[in-house]
């Protein structure tokens, strides 16, 4: 196929069309581009649905997070995308999402921060907003629950000590990790992070629940309290 090729996906070789190219070669021979126009399936009066896939991601400078921070209304600001494409991406990217959740569950066992982030990570990640979460672990580090404690606004949000250890409590846990997003994306923990934690890991001791770790959650990185020897 020639690079900028206006004609219709339905006249290019049939190695060039992302649906017969996913039946011949298979899903993982497909660009992200390429799986986009399958959803939208058609572009426009300019534009090549993979062509238009391309424009869309190359304003997100490629990464499949920001696309879904886009939401309906911002991919609808791209001609050719109305309301029914913009959710069939949308739902695609959800999927993905929770497919991720899905395979880190499989991971029961806490043997690091890296662990803790991924079972975080499907729950965290691209959120406008704050939220806060516990990992609730049995005597071996397996994880028994993986709870929402609060939601916030962009600033922040109120993690009330006592429904975490409630939730702990309620299902014998021994160990606790906490983690929460920052919407700003810095990893850097805030003053109130910081006493926040100390609060929390004091009211464990007397409790004998160890609080094992905090982690804040960025995009596609984390910072660990427990790695940083602040817990």
């Amino acid at each position: 196929m020639e690079k900028n090729d206006k004609r219709p996906i339905s006249q290019w070789a049939e190695d060039d069309r992302p649906r017969e190219k996913l039946m011949l070669k298979g899903k993982s021979a497909l660009s992200n581009a390429e799986l986009i126009a399958i959803l939208i399936g058609m572009g426009n009066t300019e534009m090549s649905a993979v062509e238009l896939a391309q424009s869309i991601l190359t304003d997100v400078d490629n990464n499949l997070i920001e696309l879904s921070k886009l939401g309906i209304e911002g991919l609808k600001q791209y001609k050719g995308i109305g309301a029914a494409k913009a959710i069939s991406v949308i739902a695609a990217l959800e999927l993905g999402k929770r497919r991720n959740a899905s395979v880190v569950l499989e991971r029961k066992k806490i043997k690091s921060s890296r662990d803790a982030y991924d079972l975080f990570f499907p729950y965290l990640s691209d959120r406008y907003d704050e939220e806060f979460r516990v990992l609730l672990l049995d005597r071996a580090n397996k994880v028994i629950q993986n709870e929402s404690i609060g939601e916030g606004g962009f600033s922040g949000t109120v993690a009330d000590p006592k429904k975490i250890f409630k939730k702990a409590l309620a299902v014998n846990a021994s160990g606790i990790i906490l983690g929460h997003n920052h919407p700003s994306d810095s990893l850097k923990p805030s003053e109130s992070d910081i006493s926040l934690t100390k609060k929390i890991k004091k009211a464990g001791d007397v409790l004998d629940i160890s609080v094992l770790d905090h982690i804040i959650v960025g995009n596609d990185n984390y910072f660990s309290f427990a790695d940083e020897s602040l817990m």
